[in-house]
């Protein structure tokens, strides 16, 4: 039979390396073709790796918690009689696993895991500055100091005042005045004595800052986004939509047993695809010699994460009702804050949406993703005064701008997308067909 190679795959169009989580097969053990051999961690998610051959796991080159580049060896599938020493030859294999691995003493020792170019081996921490020593202020009065008393305190008016505005307490006075009693000089005194012997407030002990390593996502944005910004021509088509009736149908639909809840995000999603049937154009790619046009919607959503964005991919949203797409938008979230995606739902879309309306931002413009030609951005629905022909009136509105590749579409047709896309939201009806 013959030897599989067991090679780390390229997940993601913008994956590099990957880093194994951990495996779900020890060596020794038989694996058929389509097994779950190991869990990988990507620039955007931990992916499942399947075996593509049939045997027993023979060895694992690259344990749980290391990375390897893509395409490089990190394991062998062969049957037991099988002369695997030419594919290991040169490189170091990590302990066995499985049973009858031999005494610890025989392990080779473990290698550490690589360390990113660039990337500090551990937090670089300042030290906090000297803490400031009391001042001495020259010339100042010298307030006289007593150990706090009880009874009534003797001092003027003007005094208690001062002393309640600068927090000067009375009782730890000894008075100049007449009889012992407290008088102006007095407070003021022990207010010059008490700023200049207090330590400087601003100054706090401990860790300055910290240099965190960049998480895998947050690499991956790091490289993309200057590729995209730099290189893509980006031109902004903005657009105000009447939301009133999409918010009455949304709550009706909502309103229903049985039925997957339906967001503002779900009609935007089930609109954007009607619309780009209607403009093919804007549902394109720059090729270098050649513009390509898609025929069928595949439409990433961005999902926000705690060290970065991803964008999953809904397919063929043009042939999917509303609810499908509510249902299916939902899962791809979860899943994606769960880095739980499958590889075909991380790649190839063919124009995406951004959405910022849940955090209150009323519209934005968003990069560009390549190779898509065109992406969304959507604020959030907002309750505004508008001019309606009985007068002045209160209105839902919401806020959209199309980034384009000025390379793929010229300004007119994405204004004609985004005309559309506003009629389709402002009678929502044509979303349920």
């Amino acid at each position: 039979m013959a030897v599989t190679k067991v090679v780390m795959p390229k997940l993601s169009e913008a994956m590099e390396s990957g880093k194994i989580i951990k495996w779900l097969k020890k060596e020794g053990d038989r694996v058929q073709g389509g097994d779950i051999l190991a869990e990988v961690e990507t620039d955007k998610a931990d992916v499942e790796m399947e075996a593509f051959g049939a045997g027993v796991l023979r060895t694992i080159i690259v344990p749980a918690g290391e990375k390897a580049p893509v395409g490089t060896l990190i394991g062998v599938i062969a049957e037991p009689g099988d002369d695997i020493s030419a594919l290991l030859a040169g490189v170091p294999v990590a302990a066995p696993s499985g049973p009858g691995a031999g005494a610890e003493a025989q392990k080779p020792p473990l290698r550490p895991a690589p360390i990113p170019a660039g990337a500090p081996s551990a937090p670089s921490v300042q030290p906090a500055p000297p803490v400031a020593r009391p001042a001495v202020v020259a010339g100042a009065p010298t307030a006289s100091i007593a150990p706090p008393r009880g009874g009534r305190v003797k001092a003027s008016p003007l005094a208690r005042k001062i002393a309640a505005q600068s927090g000067v307490d009375l009782r730890l006075l000894q008075g100049t005045g007449p009889g012992g009693r407290i008088v102006r000089r007095d407070v003021e005194a022990a207010g010059v004595a008490a700023h200049a012997a207090a330590p400087a407030a601003a100054v706090v002990p401990g860790v300055e800052y910290e240099d965190r390593p960049l998480t895998p996502i947050r690499a991956a944005i790091a490289r993309q986004m200057p590729m995209a910004k730099a290189p893509v021509p980006h031109f902004y088509v903005t657009s105000e939509v009447a939301m009133d009736r999409a918010w009455e149908l949304r709550e009706e639909l909502n309103a229903l047993e049985g039925q997957p809840k339906i967001s503002v995000n779900d009609l935007v999603v089930r609109a954007c695809a009607l619309a780009l049937m209607k403009h093919p154009g804007v549902n394109a790619s720059f090729r270098g010699d050649a513009i390509r046009v898609f025929h069928r919607a595949h439409i990433g959503v961005a999902v926000a994460l705690e060290d970065g964005l991803i964008t999953p991919v809904l397919r063929d949203c043009q042939a999917k009702p509303l609810t499908q797409i509510a249902v299916e938008s939902r899962d791809l979230a979860e899943r994606a804050r769960a880095r739980k995606l499958r590889t075909t739902e991380l790649s190839g879309a063919t124009f995406s949406v951004s959405n910022l309306g849940m955090f209150d931002v009323a519209e934005f413009s968003a990069i560009i993703n390549p190779p898509e030609g065109a992406i969304l951005a959507v604020g959030a629905v907002r309750r505004v005064p508008v001019v309606e022909d009985a007068g002045l009136g209160v209105g839902r509105r919401l806020s959209l701008t199309l980034s384009c590749d000025h390379r793929v579409m010229d300004g007119a047709m994405g204004a004609r997308f985004l005309q559309d896309l506003k009629r389709l939201l402002e009678e929502p009806l044509r979303l349920l067909v």
